[in-house]
């Protein structure tokens, strides 16, 4: 008889459970460590997301899995393969950059944000999102998603007194609450079509469903699309995403535009590519159409916010936000159709990863203009060159990469690879699609860009950044510029291993 008792793999578990840790530890620490000291609770924070950040390291070498079934040690819970560690450097990572500029903004909140509660959310939210992307069941892979999804919604709206923090808090629970349930009954019906949780066994048994259950098979692939599609913020499930931008705390804000779409995404993937191949015919068109509208509706709404709109600069990165989440589609549509779907997959991390990078940049550097304009327009960014030339010129750089133009090579080089995916595919109309949008953005993004080099109405506003949104700024600024002279090193890092 075999024994239920399993060794676990410490170091392949390592990054999620270091930030599980240190969210425990903070949350007691909480309970002892007076006022004057709650700052401590911050550094702590950091430092366990940079420590859980560097044990990737370890893992480069090998793929390493655990919690395996006893009848078949090749079918696991959690693998930490090449494609696992490239969305758990980005959630990790961008948790730190994040966590960087939540420093400075709970110190400008002055009590409004509880900072004990605030760690130990956080933290919990980026074990989840470092969870996800190696769960490689439904079980794990849902419990995953509402760990990294419920601790959110208290960020969005824990700050005290502010009634437009908490409508958003409202919007994005309703909405994802409304995710989670779809998605479970989806997951639901795949299990009871397949009798079995784990992805590699699914994608196995659901080519020989029953004929009695194939319908009920197909209506569970539809609705566990919809359900991931409210995740990653596809059109027509985008609506929560402004507001919620808007009202979160900002550091809140730039963690969901990256974390919370890594985890949506890793998560689309896992279930389409790894778990329903056999479905291609069905979530490779869904999701073409649902990419073409995503990043048109997306570029559309950030064309048309006005400058002088108070939150107008956080409600633009929002709604491009939607948009760049269309063009991060594209290359998992791509996956249905081409003969190489781990080269789809590649492009689809290579973009996320440039995105996350200089879209945090973006975020720090508004976290730096909303300490001096309270309300964050874009027309609060004229003339920020004659007060502060190097944060104008990265901010520059931010937004040329988001919109693909040199000297931001690696945002070009990142939408040459997914334009690419969708032409390999024979996707040409989608290919076609995504021109027209590259030039609808290139308007807001140049706008922006052009107006942080005129001359500034009046006195120029003198802006201080802290040591933590400088560092954040500066770390994003040299990612960015380092791959920009050498964009290779991100698709030879993103080549997954998937398969």
């Amino acid at each position: 008889m075999s024994s239920l008792v399993q060794s676990v793999d410490w170091l392949a578990i390592a990054p999620p459970a270091i930030a599980a840790v240190v969210g425990l530890v903070v949350l007691v620490a909480d309970l002892f460590v007076d006022e004057a000291r709650k700052p401590l609770l911050g550094r702590l924070s950091v430092a366990g997301l940079g420590a859980a950040t560097l044990m990737l390291l370890p893992l480069l070498d090998a793929d390493r899995s655990t919690f395996c079934l006893a009848a078949d040690a090749g079918v696991c819970s959690y693998t930490a393969d090449r494609f696992t560690l490239v969305i758990q450097l980005l959630v990790l990572g961008g948790a730190f950059l994040a966590a960087l500029l939540s420093v400075t903004a709970l110190k400008d909140e002055r009590k409004r944000l509880p900072e004990g509660e605030y760690w130990f959310l956080f933290l919990s939210s980026a074990a989840g999102a470092a969870l996800l992307p190696a769960s490689r069941d439904l079980a794990t892979l849902i419990v995953a998603l509402e760990v990294a999804s419920l601790p959110a919604f208290a960020l969005v709206g824990l700050r005290h007194g502010d009634r437009r923090s908490a409508e958003a808090a409202l919007k994005f629970f309703l909405s994802s609450v409304t995710a989670t349930a779809v998605s479970l009954m989806g997951v639901s019906f795949v299990y009871a079509a397949t009798g079995t949780l784990h992805l590699t066994l699914i994608a196995e048994r659901i080519q020989d469903v029953d004929g009695q259950l194939h319908t009920l098979a197909q209506t569970g692939v539809v609705l566990t699309l919809v359900g991931f599609a409210f995740k990653t913020a596809a059109v027509p499930f985008h609506f929560w995403v402004p507001d919620t931008y808007v009202g979160a705390p900002l550091p809140i804000a730039a963690y969901l535009s990256v974390i919370g779409k890594a985890v949506g995404f890793s998560g689309l993937i896992l279930v389409t590519v790894v778990a329903l191949p056999s479905y291609a015919d069905v979530w490779g068109p869904a999701l073409a159409v649902l990419a073409a509208l995503t990043m048109t509706v997306g570029n559309v709404g950030a064309l048309r916010q006005q400058a002088a709109r108070a939150y107008s600069a956080v409600r633009l990165l929002a709604w491009s936000s939607v948009g760049q989440a269309g063009y991060l589609l594209v290359p998992v549509a791509a996956a249905a159709y081409s003969g190489d779907a781990e080269k789809s997959i590649g492009s689809t991390l290579a973009y996320a990863l440039m995105y996350g990078a200089v879209n945090l940049g973006a975020f720090a550097v508004a976290a730096v203009v909303g300490r001096a304009h309270r309300r964050n327009r874009v027309a609060d960014y004229r003339g920020l060159y004659a007060s502060s030339p190097l944060t104008a010129l990265l901010m520059g750089f931010f937004l040329l990469c988001l919109a693909g133009l040199p000297p931001g090579v690696i945002g070009l080089f990142a939408k040459v690879t997914v334009f690419s995916a969708a032409v390999d595919a024979g996707l040409g109309w989608l290919a076609v699609v995504m021109a027209v949008n590259v030039v609808i953005a290139l308007v807001y993004y140049l706008r922006w860009t052009a107006l942080l080099f005129r001359a500034p109405e009046g006195e120029p506003v003198r802006h201080r950044p802290t040591a933590p949104l400088t560092a954040a700024i500066a770390l994003t600024g040299v990612l960015g510029i380092v791959l920009s002279g050498a964009p290779q090193l991100v698709l030879r890092f993103t080549d997954t291993g998937l398969f």
